[in-house]
């Protein structure tokens, strides 16, 4: 039986500020129980819905020291679907509205979390063969564990790994106060090991330390390695290419399931979408107040409005799609300059443009199951996971070839008859708007080859347990 720890920030069903989230709470459902017992650790924050907290049971308390400060560390416990999670409890660190504040505070509250984790192992009485880290807030756990294995034997020959979600992200800050919240050895902030650029960079650290990195798709695993996607790591990311892959994310094929989703208006299969995909379109244009048209061709987006995304190409070419015979439906908070952009747009072309400048789960379920195609410009995407919701209902993506998105959508192919969605290569407006005029041209002049390419579409399968056999081949060639 091996033993396999995750460490994150964030796993649904208990605080989500984004993907990780998903990944951490349903990649360890998918494993197979006779040969890896999957345990996840979470800090406990005060944030968390009432519904959860209420249902911790208090496990174990000691006191861990952090440099000269000592500290109070709560171990409680809960088993969800099967999974036993556990959750670091401390007040001081854990409290406020949000997960994560400012970036001051949450360099000392993960430098607690990480030292936690690995503190609360023997206590728990759980020593993993494998330590599975996501993102820098987990990226000081593979240090602390170098530097536990001098003084303790029992930390000996535990391995690393650390996935890494966004490498945009990688906590910095300056190299003297870290070290005086960690009280690690200076011997750790030097260039080849936690320092960047005269900062203390926790992501940094991680990669260094850790047996083996993951990101969360091919592409982005070959992309980190040029300047212009490594965010000046690309150099430590060469430097341990051979041992750095890609495994693309899953979604969770029994929440997204156009058969059985409770949140859309008719459910479909691909045996019937042909008939039934279209009604919930109109019951949507009903809902947001567009106007009523089975036949318009609708496109979605659900995304967080950053330039990230894309939606700087959005704005320059979006004039001249409000032209064409389309309507845009738009769920998602972010840049101000991009969410007065879509409502703006939503006031000059009323009827055509729907923009619902919040987040809900039901909408986005609904958005997903009634457009026609959907939206994904990105400028980087390390996996992305609304193009594989996308796909899995039927709405053909529309995407720019970067990172997971180009492991995930095949563009269609007109002579091959191939392909399960459309795609563009360079960044650039108008050859965006050129693939999503492509692509109306095949939904109206086109129809038959349209429901082919969505029947193949809704044919590919994304679900976790290909990417947990991926991962369990991972962990068993460690």
């Amino acid at each position: 039986m091996k033993k396999i720890l995750f460490a994150a920030s964030e796993s649904v069903p208990f605080i989500k500020t984004g993907g990780l989230a998903d990944v951490v709470g349903s990649l360890p459902k998918y494993f197979d129980k006779e040969k890896y017992d999957v345990r996840v650790m979470l800090p406990k924050y005060m944030c968390m819905k009432e519904e959860w907290k209420e249902k911790l049971t208090y496990h174990t308390h000691f006191y861990m020291d952090l440099n000269w400060r000592k500290q109070y560390v709560g171990v409680l416990i809960y088993e969800y679907e099967g999974i036993t999670f556990y959750f670091i409890d401390n007040e001081y660190y854990f409290n406020g509205f949000a997960p994560y504040g400012d970036m001051y505070a949450d360099i000392e509250k993960f430098a607690f979390f990480s030292k936690a984790v690995l503190s609360a192992l023997p206590v728990i009485d759980f020593r993993p063969d494998i330590i599975h880290c996501h993102d820098w807030q987990t990226g000081l756990i593979p240090v602390y564990l170098d530097n536990f294995r001098f003084g303790n034997e029992w930390y000996r020959g535990i391995k690393t790994i650390m996935t890494i979600h966004n490498l945009k992200f990688q906590g910095t800050w300056d190299a003297k106060r870290v070290r005086d919240i960690t009280g690690l050895p200076q011997y750790y902030f030097a260039p080849d090991k936690l320092e960047a650029y005269k900062d203390a960079n926790y992501l940094k650290g991680g990669i260094v330390y850790a047996d083996r990195i993951t990101t969360v798709s091919n592409s982005y695993a070959e992309e980190i390695k040029m300047p212009f996607y490594g965010e000046r790591l690309d150099g430590l990311m060469n430097a341990r290419s051979n041992c750095l892959s890609g495994i693309v994310n899953g979604i969770d094929y029994d929440d997204y399931d156009p058969a059985t989703d409770t949140r859309i208006e008719k459910n479909y299969d691909i045996e019937s979408f042909r008939r039934e995909k279209v009604k919930n379109k109109v019951a949507l244009q009903k809902e947001l107040g567009l106007e009523q048209d089975p036949h318009t061709m609708m496109i979605g987006i659900v995304s967080r409005l950053t330039d990230q995304k894309g939606f700087d190409l959005v704005a320059y070419v979006m004039d001249e799609l409000c032209q064409d015979a389309v309507q845009i439906v738009v769920l998602g908070t972010g840049e101000e300059q991009y969410e007065n952009m879509f409502r703006h747009f939503e006031w000059k072309y009323q009827g055509k443009v729907s923009a619902n400048i919040y987040y809900s789960d039901p909408l986005s379920h609904k958005i997903y199951a009634s457009s026609d195609a959907f939206l994904m410009p990105s400028l980087f995407e390390p996996c992305g996971l609304s193009q594989l919701m996308s796909l899995r209902y039927g709405t053909l993506p529309i995407v720019r070839e970067t990172g997971g998105l180009r492991d995930t959508v095949e563009p269609y192919n007109e002579y091959e008859k191939t392909g399960t969605g459309f795609s563009f290569t360079n960044y650039n407006a108008h050859e965006m708007l050129a693939t999503v005029r492509y692509a109306e041209r095949i939904y109206y002049d086109n129809k038959r080859d349209w429901n082919k390419i969505v029947e193949r579409a809704m044919s590919q399968d994304f679900s976790w347990k290909n990417s947990a056999k991926q991962y369990e081949a991972l962990y068993d060639g460690m």
